[in-house]
């Protein structure tokens, strides 16, 4: 399998990337690009078990669900990628999930190591930014992440989240082992103050 891919839909992050909504359609794209980072991921997000990894078929099944839900309102799942010919090679993912009775936010992301520092997560990020504060009406976005995360860390700060707080051994991953978290919080007064002044500029993270 590949994780080229043609797409109904695309959303411009410049010249060179695009959004593109997560669904089932992507589903062995996204299952080749999630299993090459699987080993990586696995390491910050206790969902990501190294010794039972998804099959297919199970990852289909979640895209799936993930679709739902944003047609639901509570999630909006999706992938990075860059130009492949007339497809797309998917190389990261970016996913907002939402509490639209609360108005908050959760922000995730993470990318293939082959595209980093090109500024991909940031553009990512801001765009599912906007749309969390200028359409979905949030008035919070958190973010957590591991304190040895360096690249997610330096993203968020770039995004002008501003850090709250640590979480000690507040996640535990299947082998039991526990880690702390380190929580970022976004307000919408704060990002669309920042976008008024033309930023956050897409310095290459």
């Amino acid at each position: 399998m590949s994780t080229v891919t043609p797409a109904m839909f695309t959303y411009a992050l410049g010249d060179d990337a695009v959004l593109v909504p997560r669904t089932a359609a992507l589903a062995e794209a996204h299952h080749t690009l999630l299993m090459a980072n699987y080993e990586r991921l696995a390491h910050w997000d206790p969902d990501y078990d190294t010794e039972r990894r998804p099959t297919l078929e199970e990852t289909r099944a979640r895209l799936e669900r993930q679709g739902g839900a944003w047609v639901e309102g509570r999630q909006l799942p999706l992938d990075i990628a860059v130009p492949a010919g007339q497809d797309w090679q998917l190389v990261g993912a970016v996913t907002l999930n939402c509490d639209m009775q609360m108005r908050v936010g959760e922000l995730g992301y993470w990318i293939d190591p082959a595209f980093e520092g090109r500024g991909l997560v940031t553009r990512a990020a801001t765009a599912v930014l906007d749309q969390a504060f200028k359409h979905l009406d949030l008035d919070r976005v958190e973010l957590r992440t591991g304190t040895d995360n360096t690249r997610s860390r330096s993203v968020a700060h770039h995004l002008g989240f501003t850090e709250e707080g640590l979480l000690r051994e507040a996640v535990i991953f299947p082998n039991g082992s526990r880690d702390d978290d380190v929580v970022y919080g976004l307000l919408a007064r704060e990002w669309l103050a920042t976008r008024e002044q033309g930023g956050p500029h897409h310095r290459r993270k």
